[in-house]
């Protein structure tokens, strides 16, 4: 025998072989769904007994397998059914002719056999027959199972006559000697009554009745037969035949210990034998058995249980039997068979590691020049053994081996679709999947180098089955999974092979079905290139949307009287794994950034690259990128617009790297770092741009805030100068612009400003809006520069070095005074000239322009924008006044201002003051000038309710009212400097520089003296004529302008001439005379009343009199200030009356 049959279960041993072949040309399907009813009945149970005939059916089986029938009963062909197709009764002669040629094949060992003829009517179909079935059509055959039964019915027949024949005891006959084929032509010429030949016919005649009776369901007998033929074999070494006695019990001893059968499809049909023969109980004879191996008669169980073998004693014989067939080379198939049965048992048992020494024996067994197709055979086996025993690694082994054979290089034809099935089997002896998702969590399991080995094999097979779209998948599964275990040529290599093949064939992320139903996952490159974190970015600080505050203020929800609260703070994270505290806006670009490496050793160039969102609709902006080799942590941001509103999450990326595109989720990259996925996406809102009139500025400021400044302009001016800064707001989104705040903040400065420093109206721009897509509106800031003009006291020493004198003017000289230039003597140390006055000191001041703008439907639900535009400004010193003084002028409600202006410019400078002229300085010259101003009432300023709680104390509050003093002063005073090389003008303010004596003398008095002489007000140089002989009316008026009542008072007139030498003459009691006193007395004022007092003056001679007004010195009039008794003087000429003449 040289056809192993690989399937031969212990079971198979109690079969009736059945062959069932066609005849002529028959349709295969339509053979082989005959076929498939025909093998349903496999188990039948016998009429009017207990017993069950099991059959195996067979469509191929060598005829010269069939010659070791006398060996083993069950490798005998008992029954041939045959199947034909005949449509006509011409063809039907021909036709029976063949079937009885088909038995002659196995004619020697035929019990029965059957012939069904399909498409054949008639008369030659209505002739009853016993060994021949018609059918009209292969559809129209019900009765071929009760064929089948009645078939099996007369095989157990013959079987049955065969087993009572042989195990007649009939002592009187020679028993014949049976034979294996190679064993006929060793036996000629033996002595054939010597008691050794005897004992041998004896031992293996009841070994063959022992198979009959197993076939014949007689279990029992069947073991008393194998242990007398055990006993007398191996009295006469007949070692071939002991080993099939052994295997006999074996067998007999597995199908009582093991019901449900050793083999697959077997057990399950000797479990539905088992209800056949449950009808049947009560009518179990002695020695019978049912169909499950359980002996309804008590006895029979005993005598059942002592013949039969243990399951420990069944692994034995088989070794034992295996072990005497070894001795024969020609018994290579019956070992080789045995070894499958017992392996089949130990899985059984659970005994793996004995049941891995028979398959180590099976290995080893040579057998004949085996074909492919035998080859492959025996290696899907033993793969498939090593599998139930539980060694999957050994398993997958022989199944490689298998699909290399089925493209071995002898075979004309490879079957390349074969091999891949096979190789695709093998992958889980491997510890390999080809889900990519089992390769992401833990360690790497099972060998690499061999599961490489294995992915180029599917590889190579997916080529020559020409299909590419594997070739990528598996190629890419390669490079994805075993990355860290290729070397660097390996990686070029196999990046290579896979660009080869997408060019054809681009890899894509659809599910790959295979022919036989099974399913490719796609492949993600996740490791091309690796990313180690994914951070959502906030728009530009210009961009952010911000939220309008309600009047309800924040959310109560949100607060907690607890500074800490384990239970919130857990939450509060989990919220902020989900949802970013920030925005996006709708119909912005939004941006993300991966942290990336690239693992290879050479440039990776990634194409595509973008953003996998959901929740909202979202269009990715794809980039391409190249990274150089073994980049280290490389940033990538990536963009895109979402086009709704609500909630959006960012999934993952998708790339194209080697023509293979993937979609790589965050969910399978357990390693990478978030700050979060799901941002929220608010409505649309304009966009502003801002360009200006000014340069840009390379100083960027830096606000406490944080916050960032788009823009940043820079300007030079002069101290006191103004500058128009014209900014073009420029809506370059696609919503309206409709509201605009502008708010103005400086920073970073520790001068003291004067005045506004930054100042616009806001109403014309506003009536451009609403500002629409596209289009521009112009908004004006003035500029306008006023820090402190006065002059340190290192600039006043500088200047005295220089012999410049700019203080201690005599009253008496001119109230302009040229000074000469100052020697410019610069000190060798430049740290010495640090301590000095630099008077061209350059200082700065930044300020920032808030834009708060809004509109469209973000506006509608409460968001708005904010631009910052910084500004830089250096202020360059134009004058300085270095020394303030007063000088009384003629009229008591006047005064002169002196000051000492030096220009600290390298230009030419005019400087003027309101009702003066212009005064031109030099560079570096210092000049006084004059400035004649009326005094200031500045009790008169109402004060403020909020004073009292802005100031903290007093000394605030003083500092708050001279400085208001100081602003009323300069802007009575009006001084203007002018550069005209340079076309440059600007204002020089005195309200750092006046000090509290300056302020003092520039304060009108509360006490307002007004005296008149003959209705004529008195002050200044007027001079008021009058007559001699004729009574001039004198009249004094007190106005109080305090905040509290003044008086009472005494004041006396007294007249004196100024001879212009520096002597008065007081005594003219001869020229002049009072009419009444000449003292007046005043009764007490109250506050904002006045009091008028009369009297008169007779001038006896003609001459120029000056009144002197003093007062009496008493408790009230020394507890005011000097200052507040400040009276006109009064002038008055008397002249000769005019003498009228008569006509």
């Amino acid at each position: 025998m040289s056809v192993p049959d690989y399937m031969q279960c212990a079971e198979d041993h109690q079969t009736l072989l059945v062959v069932v072949q066609p005849i002529g040309i028959v349709p295969e399907e339509s053979f082989f769904r005959i076929y498939k009813r025909i093998s349903a009945v496999s188990q039948v149970n016998v009429r009017d007994s207990q017993r069950v005939l099991y059959i195996r059916y067979r469509h191929h089986y060598p005829p010269e397998n069939n010659e070791w029938g006398d060996f083993q009963t069950h490798r005998k062909v008992v029954g041939l059914i045959t199947i034909t197709d005949c449509s006509s009764a011409k063809d039907w002669p021909q036709t029976f002719e063949k079937f009885h040629l088909q038995k002659e094949m196995y004619g020697s060992t035929l019990y029965d056999s059957r012939l069904f003829v399909f498409g054949l009517q008639g008369e030659i179909a209505e002739q009853p027959r016993t060994d021949v079935a018609f059918y009209p059509s292969y559809d129209e055959c019900e009765t071929v199972e009760k064929r089948i039964e009645d078939f099996i019915e007369s095989l157990f027949i013959v079987l049955e006559s065969k087993r009572l024949d042989r195990a007649t005891d009939k002592s009187g006959d020679k028993i014949p000697l049976l034979c294996v084929p190679f064993e006929k032509k060793d036996f000629v010429g033996l002595d054939t009554d010597s008691r050794h030949y005897k004992k041998r016919c004896q031992g293996r005649m009841r070994k063959h009745v022992g198979d009959l009776c197993l076939q014949a369901g007689m279990l029992q007998d069947s073991l008393v037969h194998y242990h007398m033929a055990v006993e007398l074999l191996r009295s006469v070494n007949d070692f071939l035949w002991l080993g099939a006695a052994l295997e006999g019990l074996c067998s007999a001893s597995v199908i009582y210990h093991y019901p449900g059968g050793t083999g697959g499809k077997v057990g399950s049909r000797r479990a539905q034998g088992g209800s056949l023969s449950a009808e049947a109980g009560n009518r179990h004879r002695p020695g019978a058995l049912t169909s499950n191996g359980i002996n309804a008669d008590t006895s029979a169980e005993i005598g059942r249980a002592k013949n039969c073998l243990s399951p420990e004693d069944i692994i034995d014989k088989y070794k034992e039997a295996i072990s005497y067939y070894g001795k024969y080379k020609n018994a290579g198939v019956i070992e080789l068979e045995a070894c499958v049965k017992a392996v089949r048992v130990l899985a059984i048992q659970k005994r793996s590691m004995e049941a891995s020494e028979f398959l180590q024996n099976a290995v080893y067994i040579n057998l004949r020049q085996l074909s492919e197709e035998e080859k492959i055979q025996r290696y899907s086996i033993l793969s498939e053994l090593y599998e139930r025993i539980g060694f999957h690694r050994k398993s997958a082994f022989f199944k490689r081996i298998a699909a290399m054979q089925c493209a071995a290089p002898s075979i004309p034809e490879p079957g390349w679709r074969a091999c891949y099935k096979l190789l695709l089997e093998t992958l889980p002896g491997y510890s390999l999947s080809l889900d990519p998702k089992d390769f992401s969590k833990g360690t790497h399991r099972g060998w690499a180098a061999v599961q490489m080995r294995l992915l180029h094999e599917l590889v190579y097979a997916s080529r020559r089955m020409g299909n590419p779209a594997l070739c990528v998948r598996h190629l890419s599964f390669l490079l994805q999974t075993m990355l860290d275990f290729l070397s660097d040529q390996e990686k070029k290599d196999v990046t290579q092979s896979l660009e080869s093949y997408t060019a054809k064939c681009p890899g894509t992320m659809e599910f790959i079905t295979l022919p036989d139903g099974l399913k490719l996952p796609p492949v993600p490159f996740t490791k091309l290139p690796i990313v180690r974190s994914v951070k959502l970015l906030n728009l530009p600080t210009s961009l952010r949307p911000h939220k309008m505050k309600s009047l309800l203020g924040q959310n109560v929800s949100t607060k907690s009287p607890f500074i800490y609260s384990p239970i919130i703070a857990h939450s509060r994270g989990e919220e902020r794994n989900k949802k970013i505290d920030f925005q996006w806006v709708q119909g912005d670009v939004c941006e993300v950034q991966l942290m990336v490496y690239n693992p290879m050793p050479f440039e990776l160039r990634v194409e595509n690259m973008g953003l996998l969102t959901t929740g909202v609709e979202f269009e990715s902006l794809p980039a391409a990128l190249s990274l150089p080799a073994e980049s280290g942590l490389y940033p990538v941001t990536l963009v895109g617009v979402p086009q709704t509103t609500g909630q959006i999450t960012v999934n993952g990326y998708h790339t194209s790297v080697f023509g293979v595109f993937s979609d790589c989720l965050l969910d399978n990259l357990p390693g990478v770092k978030t700050n979060g996925c799901t941002v929220e996406v608010i409505p649309a809102l304009p966009r502003l741009q801002i360009s200006t009139s000014l340069p840009r500025s390379a100083h960027t400021l830096q606000p406490s805030s944080g916050d960032e400044i788009s823009t940043n302009v820079s300007v030079q001016l002069y101290n006191g100068e103004t500058q128009q800064l014209i900014i073009k707001l420029e809506n370059i989104g696609t919503e309206p612009l409709e509201k605009l705040e502008v708010t103005a903040k400086t920073v970073n400065t520790k001068e003291k400003l004067y005045g506004d420093f930054l100042s616009w109206k806001l109403e014309d721009t506003l009536s451009q809006f609403p500002l629409k897509p596209g289009k521009i509106a112009t908004f004006i800031v003035n500029i306008k520069v006023k820090l402190d003009f006065s002059c340190q006291e290192n600039l006043l020493q500088d200047l005295s070095d220089d012999g410049i004198s700019v203080s201690g003017l005599p009253l008496s000289s001119p109230f302009r005074q040229v000074v000469k230039p100052r020697v410019e003597t610069k000190p060798l140390n430049p740290q010495e000239s640090s301590k000095v006055g630099d008077f061209s000191h350059v200082k700065m001041l930044e300020a920032i322009l808030n834009f708060k703008y809004s509109g469209g439907p973000g506006h509608v639900e409460g968001y708005y924008r904010n631009l910052s535009l910084g500004l830089h400004v250096e202020v360059e010193p134009s004058v300085f006044f270095t020394r303030v003084s007063t000088l009384p002028a003629t009229s008591t409600r006047q005064c002169h201002l002196l000051l000492d202006v030096f220009n600290s410019t390298e230009h030419e400078l005019t400087i003027s003051a309101r009702n003066n002229e212009d005064l031109i300085l030099h560079a570096g010259e210092c000049q006084r000038m004059a400035i004649q101003v009326d005094k200031f009432n500045f009790e008169s300023f109402p004060e403020s309710p909020a004073d009292g709680t802005q100031f903290a104390n007093t000394k605030q509050l003083e500092e708050e009212r001279q400085q208001a003093k100081g602003l009323e002063i300069n802007s009575k005073l009006d001084i203007c400097w002018k550069i005209p090389s340079l076309k440059r003008e600007g204002e020089a303010s005195v309200e750092g520089v006046l000090n509290q004596l300056v302020l003092e003398h520039l304060q009108l008095a509360p006490l307002q003296w007004d005296i008149l002489v003959d209705g004529k007000l008195c002050d200044c140089d007027i001079v008021v004529d009058c007559k001699v002989g004729d009574p001039i009316p004198l009249e004094v008026k007190l106005t109080n302008w305090s905040k509290h009542s003044v008086g009472p008072f005494a004041l006396t007139v007294t007249p004196y001439q100024d001879y212009q030498n520096g002597v008065h003459n007081y005594d003219l009691q001869d020229a002049i005379t009072f009419v009444g006193s000449n003292t007046f007395y005043i009764d007490s004022v109250k506050p904002t009343k006045d009091s008028v007092y009369f009297g008169a003056l007779l001038f006896l001679y003609t001459g120029d009199f000056y009144l002197n007004i003093k007062f009496h010195e008493d408790n009230c009039s020394r507890e005011l200030p000097l200052s507040w008794f400040c009276l006109p003087s009064v002038h008055i000429r008397a002249m000769e009356p005019v003498v009228q003449t008569k006509p």
